[in-house]
């Protein structure tokens, strides 16, 4: 054969033969590496070459078959022709051998370690100008790679692989939180934090965060008018519902811009009063605040009464709350916010009892579970499973804990600091 074709000729052509199986090898790895996320939103951009891209990746079987076929087809021509070469050079008895040495080492530097490794760090420069060549190939060589595809397809639901095609890969919540950890200076950390809060929502319900019944500040048609007419107009909160005797016999929710129609009267009856409150909206106390988010939407409202299943009022939720879990508190006015929380000089902190256990892991970064009790009195008095007679030291996970003050059946007040960390032990 070296005799009928130019040795010039024989090696141009197992040169572009190497670089053919180089364009395969380096196409299969650009195509499987590419990001599928950053594709897709480069496609509904318009971006043309994205969208061959993705066609081509819908079907990753056919994709895939139409390269090794490509590949294995230049790769065998390759090995036919050095072997002609090793003849001529090393003759018929050492050059048989030769020749697979020579090639397997040209092959593997040359048309796999080398354009593959390029490939997966530059996957986008690959893939975009190789799908130029592969559609139109994939279409050329479509019943060899049908026969391919169905074959390989077959051999793969024996072993219980049923999703063939590419379009089914999607994000978990928990690859979607890694992706958004991932994102380093892409996205601010503020913007990581909310989007984080967002992906939370599911796992927080509306008793996680309400305001307790005991801390509702409400209007009781039992008080004398005065009294109820001086609270109304002292009242810090825009909304505040109203009941008669006891919280469970809630009337409904007053909305102070309503009450400037009825305090500018010369004469005010608790009937003007509840003729303006709107009927109140309850909330399951069971109710995830991503449901809870779209259900205010959904209504038109912004405060809730939360009741348990026997229907008792068992605390208050307003659309605020649900979007300070996204963004963190709307206010910096530190007296605003109870003052539950106080650090002192050694790097403790003296916290109230009624404080709840989510406002303490976000304020100060701590992992106290938030699975059972709310409130730092419920988790002490459920760790300890009995009542304190007086003081007394825990600890909580990393947390340790002082009980400084009983009052009442109620655990007031604590101190609190991280326990230093165990330094592991050399080997």
């Amino acid at each position: 054969m070296s005799d009928d074709f130019p040795l010039g000729l024989l090696f141009g052509l197992l040169v572009l033969l190497i670089c053919l199986s180089a364009f395969f090898s380096s196409s299969e790895t650009g195509m499987m590496s590419i990001n599928r996320y950053r594709l897709s939103h480069q496609a509904s951009s318009g971006d043309r070459a994205a969208r061959r891209v993705l066609r081509l990746l819908a079907r990753p079987d056919r994709l895939i078959g139409v390269i090794l076929i490509g590949n294995n087809l230049v790769n065998n021509l390759a090995a036919a022709i050095a072997t002609v070469l090793a003849i001529h050079f090393f003759g018929e008895v050492s050059g048989p051998a030769i020749a697979p040495l020579i090639l397997t080492i040209v092959i593997l530097i040359f048309a796999e370690v080398s354009p593959k490794t390029y490939a997966a760090i530059k996957p986008e420069r690959i893939a975009y100008p190789a799908s130029l060549v592969l559609e139109p190939l994939l279409k050329l060589l479509y019943p060899l790679v049908w026969l391919v595809s169905t074959l390989s397809n077959g051999l793969l639901r024996l072993v219980g692989v049923k999703q063939i095609d590419g379009s089914a890969d999607h994000l978990t919540r928990d690859e979607l939180r890694t992706v958004v950890h991932e994102a380093g200076t892409l996205i601010p950390h503020r913007h990581q934090a909310m989007l984080l809060s967002i992906l939370d929502l599911e796992n927080v319900t509306v008793n996680d965060i309400m305001v307790p019944r005991h801390e509702v500040v409400g209007i009781d048609l039992d008080d004398d008018l005065e009294d109820i007419l001086a609270q109304l107009r002292t009242s810090q909160h825009t909304r505040v519902p109203i009941f008669k005797g006891d919280i469970n016999n809630i009337i409904g929710m007053l909305h102070l811009r309503n009450a400037a129609r009825f305090l500018s009267r010369p004469e005010v009856t608790k009937a003007a009063i509840v003729q303006e409150a709107r009927e109140p909206y309850f909330i399951p106390e069971s109710t995830p605040l991503h449901t809870q988010l779209l259900n205010f939407q959904k209504q038109k409202r912004r405060i809730g009464i939360v009741v348990d299943e026997y229907g008792d009022v068992e605390g208050l939720v307003t659309l605020e709350d649900i979007l300070e879990e996204i963004v963190g508190e709307f206010t910096t006015d530190m007296a605003s916010q109870d003052q539950e929380i106080y650090r002192q000089d050694d790097g403790s902190h003296v916290i109230e009892g009624t404080a709840n256990i989510r406002d303490i892991n976000r304020l100060l970064g701590w992992q106290l579970p938030t699975d059972g009790p709310k409130t730092l009195n419920g988790l002490i008095l459920e760790h300890l499973e009995s009542f304190p007679d007086g003081a007394a030291c825990l600890q909580i996970g990393s947390v340790r804990m002082e009980i400084l003050e009983v009052r009442d059946n109620l655990i007031t007040a604590a101190r609190c600091w991280q326990a230093p960390q165990r330094r592991a032990r050399p080997d």
